[in-house]
């Protein structure tokens, strides 16, 4: 499956959620978004984004500065 990269590196809080979750809204459910971030707020921020929002924060990791958050896209709720 094909992973959307969402470049975020140099914005601070709350710009980089911000950003994710419009990209995130024009995804199906299932698919992926890997967000590249500096902000070291954005660890907590992505945390709390996922467990708010029911998207799945399947993966994060930290290289030489720049974080990278892999969020799976909830289904939708039943209407």
């Amino acid at each position: 499956m094909a992973e959307t990269i969402l470049d975020v590196k140099d914005m601070k809080c709350p710009l980089p959620v911000l950003r994710a979750n419009r990209a995130l809204r024009g995804m199906a459910p299932g698919e992926r978004l890997r967000v590249l971030a500096t902000d070291r707020a954005a660890v907590a921020d992505f945390q709390a984004f996922c467990r708010e929002t029911g998207h799945a924060l399947v993966a994060q990791a930290e290289d030489a500065g720049v974080f990278s958050f892999t969020i799976r896209r909830r289904a939708e709720p039943p209407e």
